[in-house]
Order: C-alpha cells, then sequence, then structure tokens
C-alpha cells in the first residue's frame, strides 16, 4: 500500500503521481524511439485536476465530443483531436474553432462540414474500418460486423476525399502490439494505395502499453516501418493507458448483513460509481483482497443504490471486515471516473491526488446541486 487510506475522504477517487508519471514517462519514451505523437482520448481519462501532471510528457488530447473538446483546450493546452461518430450542424463551428485534426465517420459528414473545416485551417482526415475483428467482445469491437463507425473500403469513394491529408482507424481495446501488427495488415490490404497519398495517419486507441509484459519494442518497430513505407506521421491515442493501474477508488464498509451468505454494504456503488462492473462486466481487483473461499472470510460487496444487482462482486479476506474498514479497489481512474453517474442521487465519490511527497490533495467533493443540477 503506497498511501493511508484512512488519510482520505471515502468515497474517493485517488491518483497516485508515481503512478501516473511512470505511465506517461513510459509513453513519452515510446513516442520518442518511435516517431509516433502520443495524445490522451480524453474518453478514457479526463482527470484534469492531474493534467498539469500529464502535459510534461504528452503534447495534447482527443476528444469525440464539444465538451471533451473545449476541457481539452482549456485545460490541457497543446493540440486538440477531434472525431465522433456524428457532428451536428450546431456544434460544428465551435468544433473547428477548438480543434487542430477533425476526423469524419462517414463520406456525407465530410461533405456536410469540409467546407467550415478547410476554412479555419484544419487539417482533417476520414475514419476507414478494416474489418478485423481482433476485439473479442463485440461491444467493444469498433469493427464488429456491421459496425457504424468508419467507412468500409467497398463504401470509401476516392473522389470525394478532396482535402482530406489523414486517415484514422480504431480497431483495439486493451489490445497487444501483435494485435496491432494484425490489424495493421488489414488496414494495409484494404487502404495502402491511399495511405502513400496521406501527410498522417492515426492508429486511434486500445494500446494497453502501459500493462506488464506490453511489448513496446515491437510497437515500436511496426510504428517505425510504417512511417518509412508510408511517409506519414503516425498517430498514437490511447486513454486507458495513461491511468492504468495509476490510482484507486477507496470506500468504507458501512454495514454487514447475513442472508445464507455475508454481505458488506459500502459507502460506494457498481451502478453509479464503477459502471463497467456490470457493463462489461469487469471484476476489480481489491488491496488484500482475493477470490471467494482463498481466504478464511467471503463477503458479497455490495453498492449503496437500490438496483437489487449493485453488486461489486465476493471477495475474500485474512479477517473479518469491520465497520469502518476501508477497502481499496484498483485501476480505478480510467473509465469509471468518466462514465460514472448519481442514480438514487448517490454522491459521486471525491476526487484527490496522493502527491508524489506523500501528502494528499483534495481536488473536488460532490453534493446536492451536482445531483440536482443535472435534472433540470
Amino acid at each position: 500500500m503506497s498511501f493511508d487510506p484512512y488519510a482520505v475522504p471515502s468515497p474517493c477517487y485517488v491518483a497516485e503521481e508515481t503512478k501516473l508519471r511512470a505511465n506517461c514517462a513510459l509513453l513519452k519514451r515510446v513516442a520518442e524511439e518511435s516517431g509516433a505523437e502520443i495524445i490522451l482520448a480524453l474518453k478514457g481519462f479526463a482527470m484534469w485536476g492531474v493534467f498539469p501532471i500529464v502535459r510534461e510528457y504528452l503534447p495534447g488530447v482527443t476528444a469525440s465530443s464539444v465538451n471533451e473538446a473545449r476541457l481539452g483546450a482549456e485545460e490541457f493546452g497543446g493540440e486538440v483531436h477531434y472525431y465522433a461518430p456524428v457532428i451536428l450542424d450546431h456544434e460544428i463551428d465551435e468544433v473547428v474553432k477548438l480543434s487542430h485534426h477533425l476526423v469524419f465517420n462517414s463520406l456525407s459528414q465530410l461533405e456536410r462540414h469540409r467546407a467550415k473545416a478547410l476554412a479555419a485551417g484544419v487539417k482533417i482526415g476520414v475514419r476507414v474500418n478494416p474489418q478485423c475483428a481482433v476485439v473479442k467482445t463485440d461491444l467493444y469491437n469498433p469493427c464488429v460486423r456491421f459496425s457504424r463507425l468508419g467507412i468500409t473500403a467497398a463504401e470509401l469513394d476516392e473522389t470525394r476525399l478532396d482535402g482530406i491529408t489523414g486517415l484514422h482507424f480504431h480497431a483495439l481495446c486493451e489490445n497487444s502490439a501483435d494485435e496491432l501488427e494484425e490489424a495493421l495488415a488489414a488496414v494495409e490490404a484494404k487502404f495502402g494505395p491511399l495511405i502513400h497519398t496521406m501527410e498522417w495517419v492515426n492508429f486511434g486507441g486500445g494500446h494497453h502499453i502501459t500493462r506488464d509484459g506490453y511489448d513496446t519494442a515491437k510497437l515500436v518497430r511496426l510504428v517505425k516501418a510504417f512511417r518509412e513505407k508510408y511517409g506519414v506521421k503516425v498517430i498514437l491515442e490511447p486513454g486507458e493507458a495513461i491511468a492504468l493501474n495509476a490510482g484507486v477508488l477507496v470506500a468504507s464498509v458501512v454495514d454487514l448483513i447475513h442472508n445464507e451468505i455475508d454481505i458488506a454494504m459500502l459507502d460506494t456503488s457498481a451502478a453509479a460509481h464503477m459502471p463497467d462492473v456490470l457493463e462489461m462486466p469487469y471484476r476489480p481487483e481489491i488491496a488484500g483482497g482475493e477470490r471467494p473461499g482463498m481466504k478464511a472470510h467471503t463477503y458479497r460487496l455490495g453498492g449503496m443504490t437500490c438496483l437489487a444487482g449493485d453488486y461489486i462482486g465476493d471477495y475474500s479476506f485474512d479477517a473479518p471486515l469491520k465497520i469502518g474498514d476501508r477497502l481499496l479497489f484498483g485501476d480505478a481512474l480510467h473509465y469509471s471516473m468518466v462514465k460514472n453517474n448519481t442514480f438514487n442521487g448517490v454522491p459521486l465519490p471525491s476526487i484527490g491526488i496522493w502527491n508524489a511527497d506523500g501528502a494528499f490533495t483534495l481536488l473536488k467533493s460532490f453534493g446536492y446541486e451536482d445531483y440536482k443540477g443535472r435534472l433540470s
């Protein structure tokens, strides 16, 4: 344990500066060795209170909404890259004002908004779909059959690409360099001649670069070979990799009940504070906790909303849990923070950072006005 969980509010998302810097330093090294530009995807991690740290290592962000683009421009600085499945007519003026690179999802979107993008001096591209299924879970597979994301080779009409200087593809989700290699082969097979006419190619997100065991040397080789073959700039836009294993959600045991099994009620919620636990489903690691039955005392951890299925999972511990005990849910910064909600009016967890000097800084707490303000 790298910090004192009783020294922070509960519940609270806590970023650990030392671990965050280690992730960012690795990404910066990969960028330097490969010649790629690596930027932060805000859809995965948008904790802007730590942007001053991240921007020491990365040059910009990628956004998928006007709000994300504005956050990137105002709080991160540097380049703002923009892609969204659709850009609404009333958004385009602000999108081109905020963006340096703008990727369109379809030829019709390109034709609808191209003039304003070019007039603003924005570098524009289109998203292509290489139709390679390296992601096995359909919900997270950008190239699933009938995908709405990107243009397939069969539908791509090169006569309609006036003003385009780049291509974007996104085929990964928590994947390795091996899956990237497979995706690149599909991209080249379907779009190789077109790539030769481009200035830049965005490899999208889903690169789990900071995961233990990730083959960064292979990633560097793949990027360098692609750059040299096509004479293009390569962009990578991970979100999860920036914050992977760089923080926790601290929660407290607030009640203990028994209904054939032991149940520990917490001041957090899978439904409200860790949506991926139910959506994926995903089982978070807990400091000192193991699979049920592996240790002496097993509990089902229950959330504080009235959703019947608001359970985080079954875990075992060396000692019985007590009211007031703090639990640390690992790897809690990416996606949990950007996807959480106030179902049942449950307050959002506080947000803070455990600094490298050993001090805790509380960045944000939430209350009634945050809940009320979302509803009318």
